[in-house]
């Protein structure tokens, strides 16, 4: 069972709590246990103060992934973490890109999950295989590849 707390922190329209939950359900279907996990939706000053404290980078990005640090005792509450997401930012990088936004937000929705079950891209093994588990997820939505068109960089999360 997913439990999701769905924050509006901007005015700017947003996708329905039934997509988040769609995205987030297919994202961590491979995670047998309860989870339980706040997605915040938020303006670009929020985002670059978010990004800015927790990354030292001074802009807002797409998505951030905070990952619960739950102690060890407590290893089996269900709760995986936070995302947060810049709204003007995903679609400003939709419109760049020349991607539906449906389908780029399913894609960074999925993208900050796959962060919280403990994915990365830091190195290119990595990469490969978090990459590819999101080109899976997104064709059973029925979206095209999202990197098939990386000419065009996206902002890094």
């Amino acid at each position: 069972m997913l439990e999701l707390d769905l924050q509006l922190a901007t005015e700017a329209p947003a996708p329905s709590e039934e997509q988040f939950r769609q995205w987030c359900t297919l994202a961590l279907r491979q995670r047998t246990a309860d989870s339980e996990l706040t997605i915040r939706l938020v303006d670009e000053p929020e985002g670059r103060e978010l990004n800015h404290t927790w990354r030292q980078k001074d802009y807002a990005t797409n998505v951030l992934s905070f990952p619960a640090d739950v102690p060890d005792e407590l290893l089996d509450i269900p709760l995986l973490g936070d995302l947060v997401i810049c709204v003007e930012v995903v679609e400003r990088e939709a419109a760049e890109q020349g991607k539906e936004l449906e389908a780029h937000w399913a894609h960074l929705v999925i993208h900050g999950c796959l962060h919280l079950l403990g994915y990365d891209h830091i190195d290119d093994d990595e990469a490969e295989e978090m990459e590819a588990l999101e080109r899976t997820l997104l064709a059973e939505l029925g979206h095209r590849d999202p990197y098939a068109d990386d000419e065009i960089e996206t902002t890094p999360n």
